[in-house]
């Protein structure tokens, strides 16, 4: 990672995307981030709060397989946690409308 300090959410996503270029990492992020989506959903319908602990470990399982095994390359949640989760969802998001490719 660079050695000055990202400090904005605008200055961190071009970041985040080139390190999530690789496709396959691409897909395991979009999939761990719709079961997450899915999970909220879930526990409020079926009135069981236990589901809303898988949240953690679906969304950082598939995004570390993909960042350890595709990407080769350390997950940015290990330093910038929040720039991270927003940037998750925003590429969940510019994948859905094709904005960014898979």
């Amino acid at each position: 990672m660079q050695n000055e300090r990202i400090s904005s959410l605008k200055d961190f996503y071009p970041f985040y995307l080139k390190e999530h270029s690789n496709s396959i990492s691409r897909i395991l992020h979009f999939i761990g981030t719709s079961m997450v989506l899915l999970l909220i959903p879930a526990a409020l319908i079926f009135n069981d709060a236990r589901l809303l602990i898988l949240i953690p470990f679906v969304g950082y399982g598939f995004a570390w397989v993909g960042h350890f095994f595709f990407e080769k390359n350390k997950p940015a949640t290990f330093q910038y946690p929040g720039y991270s989760l927003a940037s998750d969802f925003i590429l969940f998001w510019d994948l859905l409308r094709g904005k960014e490719k898979f």
